[in-house]
């Protein structure tokens, strides 16, 4: 740097800058900040600045971003060191000198470029390197388009590592324990790689754009599914040969590691809770707010049309169709926040994102974001894929039923809508919230009512101008009930394991004359996406219902005849099919059962101190009448114990408690979550969850 003058150091101030910008969890080695709020550096000159006082007034610095140096898809800044630096833009200001050493605040716009950056110092044509830093978006800036004015989400939609996702039945949800880990040794870097893949697939190398959080993240979820460096691989329902079961991954860390590991080739296997989880630690590792969320009776793959039918036959089993359209029992998606600057004001907040295999946006499969707001209003023209969204939570289900003639008959009573119980872990607790208002207004109100004709009046505008091949709005057909007979199904909607069925059927003739009838009950296992197994159980019944009365009827189903077949998400569909012989209508009722309750159970004490050993107690209790054979429970816990441990216990028998007792020693303060897993041959996806404070050393 001129005459002799050159730089002897330059202190990033990692610890204090990282501490301020809210990512010393991500690294306590390397400089990363958020945008949009200024960090400080000191700079160590090899001799007193005063002799090179006037070079010295013609002192730059510069910042590089972008896949190439010296090419034209990088971006370059640079700006001058003065006494008082701009807050909006690129700048720096001297705070502190003496002889041999500034120190400089710089400051960076609230809508730079996230990205890898190169800091250099010029006073001379020759500028001297001064180190890397990493830029990310910014939740905590009231300038950023991702600014989120509560602390306490910002605390969880950034911060928190450890996730629950809901799994289950509409009136059994099951939580389920996901270690986010987007703050694990690694985790920023292979954001940004698969950030720039996606990036590549989309064939947009222009790092400006990266200013943009929709443009990130469309090209992030873009890389979970969708070209040949996919980071996941999905597969169908208990067809999970050569991989590992969607149902066994504890988070998301091991995932995104062994597809780094592997060159990119894709890891198997992933389901929806798995993209999105996935999808959550990336963008709240790249400073994006962003949640898991589960709905209940998802309409998928309606071509945006807002009915979709269910088939059955003559016993009530559900018959596999060949349309790809149904019902599934969840699905799971992310919502993530932003200012939406490229649409009207009031669709900003919160983006429905969808990272799962879906109906193409844009030639790409997958979904989003769409404002949550324009889905709940029916605004299905608004960008982007609102019209997928909201078929999916607004269609109706017809069901039909198959008989032996070959002939369908519509299935009185089976009717069932969609788009229930859409939840997501609360703030600040392990509490289930609904948000199911975000997405739709009361189902029958005056409000969902005018906008389900305007969504009609939009796909149906949207249809004739498409000249695209793709179906879109079918309004659906109002089938006329008859009043003759009604049938209600009852059971314990949420079992546990080992335990009974108990089943109650009423059947009213609201007729005024007596009519002959046929009904059959049965329980047939069913994977989440509404892929039936195997019909485990039926049993028939033929009675005569007298003129305006009610038959009650009372069924226990033990464990043993439908627990062997229970598929990874432990659902069961039970099903009650009359038949009136005198009309030929027949009349469906319907429930969905979840095997809740996990033998495990975990203990250790509520608060520890980091660095100072501790044990936990792991106790698989069997809840079954016959042994549990090959029993592994894998344990994990981000800053509890490093990486996952394998225990194998062989055989417990029936009826009986078998414990582990696991020494761990924290390293990392804070709360933090011990996750346990069982399998063996008659169970799986099971596991259990403690959450224990740490106290800093």
């Amino acid at each position: 740097m001129g005459q002799g003058l050159s730089i002897q150091k330059c202190d990033f101030m990692i610890p204090e800058n990282n501490k301020n910008h809210h990512t010393e969890e991500i690294s306590t080695g390397r400089l990363i900040v958020r945008r949009g709020q200024p960090f400080t550096i000191t700079v160590s000159f090899s001799a007193p600045i005063h002799n090179y006082l006037q070079q010295m007034k013609k002192t730059f610095l510069i910042v590089q971003t972008g896949p190439h140096s010296s090419r034209a898809d990088e971006i370059q800044t640079e700006f001058p060191i003065s006494s008082l630096g701009d807050q909006k833009q690129w700048s720096a200001a001297v705070e502190e000198q003496d002889p041999s050493f500034w120190t400089l605040c710089l400051n960076t716009p609230a809508n730079a470029p996230i990205g890898q950056y190169t800091l250099l110092l010029r006073a001379s044509k020759s500028p001297q390197f001064l180190g890397n830093f990493t830029l990310l978006f910014n939740p905590w800036c009231r300038d950023d388009v991702v600014f989120l004015p509560n602390e306490a989400q910002r605390q969880e939609y950034i911060l928190n590592q450890d996730g629950i996702i809901y799994q289950g039945a509409e009136n059994a949800v099951l939580a389920q324990p996901w270690d986010f880990s987007q703050f694990e040794e690694d985790m920023v870097d292979i954001c940004f790689i698969l950030l720039a893949l996606g990036e590549h697939l989309q064939r947009e190398k222009d790092p400006a754009q990266r200013k943009n959080p929709v443009h990130v993240c469309r090209a992030v979820v873009a890389m979970l599914n969708c070209n040949e460096f996919r980071i996941l691989t999905e597969c169908e329902p208990g067809q999970h040969s050569n991989g590992t079961p969607p149902s066994k991954w504890l988070g998301s860390s091991p995932i995104l590691q062994q597809w780094i590991a592997s060159k990119f080739q894709p890891v198997r296997y992933g389901r929806c809770w798995v993209f999105a989880a996935v999808l959550c630690s990336v963008l709240r590792c790249l400073g994006i707010p962003t949640r898991v969320v589960t709905g209940f009776t998802w309409a998928h793959n309606t071509k945006s049309s807002l009915s979709v039918d269910e088939y059955y036959d003559e016993d009530g089993t559900l018959l596999t169709q060949d349309k790809s359209a149904r019902v599934w029992t969840f699905h799971v998606w992310n919502e993530c926040w932003m200012a939406r600057t490229d649409l009207l004001p009031e669709y900003s907040g919160w983006q429905a994102l969808d990272a799962t295999c879906q109906e193409k946006s844009k030639d790409l499969s997958f979904c989003g974001p769409a404002p949550v707001h324009a889905i709940k209003e029916g605004d299905t023209h608004v960008d982007y894929d609102v019209c997928y969204f909201f078929a999916a939570i607004n269609a109706k289900c017809h069901v039909w039923v198959h008989k032996a003639d070959d002939t369908l008959k519509p299935a009185f009573g089976g009717t069932k809508y969609t788009g229930n119980n859409i939840s997501t872990k609360s703030v600040g607790s392990e509490r289930c919230e609904d948000i199911t208002q975000n997405y739709k207004y009361p189902e029958g109100s005056l409000q969902e009512k005018k906008v389900l004709e305007k969504a009609y009046r939009n796909m149906k505008e949207l249809e004739t101008t498409s000249s695209s091949s793709t179906q879109f709005i079918s309004i659906p057909t109002v089938l006329e009930e008859p009043v003759n007979i009604s049938i209600h199904l009852q059971s314990n909607s949420s079992l546990q394991l080992g335990q009974d069925i108990t089943l109650s059927i009423e059947v009213f003739n609201h007729s005024g004359r007596e009519k002959t009838t046929h009904l059959v009950v049965g329980i047939q296992a069913l994977h989440y996406n509404g892929v039936p197994i195997a019909q485990l159980w039926k049993e028939e019944f033929h009675f005569n219902l007298q003129s305006d009365s009610v038959n009650n009827l009372q069924v226990s189903v033990p464990y043993a005849w439908f627990g062997k077949e229970l598929g990874e998400n432990h659902l069961l569909r039970l099903t009650a099919v009359l038949s009136d012989e005198d009309s030929s209508y027949m009349y469906l009722a319907q429930e969905e059962i979840s095997i809740c309750g996990s033998p495990l159970t975990i203990e250790f004490p509520e608060n520890m101190v980091q660095y100072e050993p501790g044990t936990a107690k792991i106790s698989l209790q069997n809840p079954l009448m016959e042994p549990l054979e090959q029993c592994v429970i894998a344990v994990a816990g981000q800053g509890l114990i490093y990486r996952q441990r394998n225990y194998r216990l062989g055989s417990v028998q029936a009826k009986s408690t078998q414990e582990l007792q696991i020494p761990f020693t924290p390293t990392r303060a804070g709360s933090r979550r011990l996750t346990a897993r069982l399998t063996c041959l008659q169970l799986q996806n099971l596991k259990s969850y403690r959450t224990t404070n740490i106290a800093a050393a």
